[in-house]
């Protein structure tokens, strides 16, 4: 597996997927996405992210469904950071044990920052 950073977005919204991934990819990140969490279960054991930015509200496998069956996978476990547009987006990050959360709306400078301290 490649040396680059590897981030997975999963994300319901396109426009927000694909902002995402393109503003990452401009970064040098390695970036695969998914639009719902039993996609990204389909995708981490090849792709072996370091970082999964995570959305919570999703159809077919949400983000607490997610992190519930990602974390019964072997490691190596990447860094899970939910970014939600939920009043309480801090407070939800929390009960799944997130690493980090990044409420929506969020600048493409509050973006970069979290993945700069997430991963480098």
């Amino acid at each position: 597996m490649s040396t680059e950073r590897r981030i997975l977005v999963v994300e319901d919204d396109h426009a927000i997927r694909d902002f995402v991934e393109m503003a990452l990819q401009d970064e040098g990140y390695l970036v695969v996405t998914a639009s719902d969490g039993a996609a990204a279960l389909e995708i981490v054991d090849r792709f072996q992210p370091h970082l999964i930015l995570l959305d919570m509200r999703m159809p077919v496998v949400d983000g607490r469904e997610f992190v519930a069956a990602y974390r019964q996978l072997p490691d190596p476990q990447a860094r899970i950071v939910v970014f939600t547009a939920t009043k309480n987006a801090a407070a939800l990050a929390e009960t799944v044990a997130a690493d980090g959360v990044l409420a929506k709306p969020f600048s493409l400078e509050e973006l970069l920052n979290l993945i700069n301290d997430s991963i480098g």
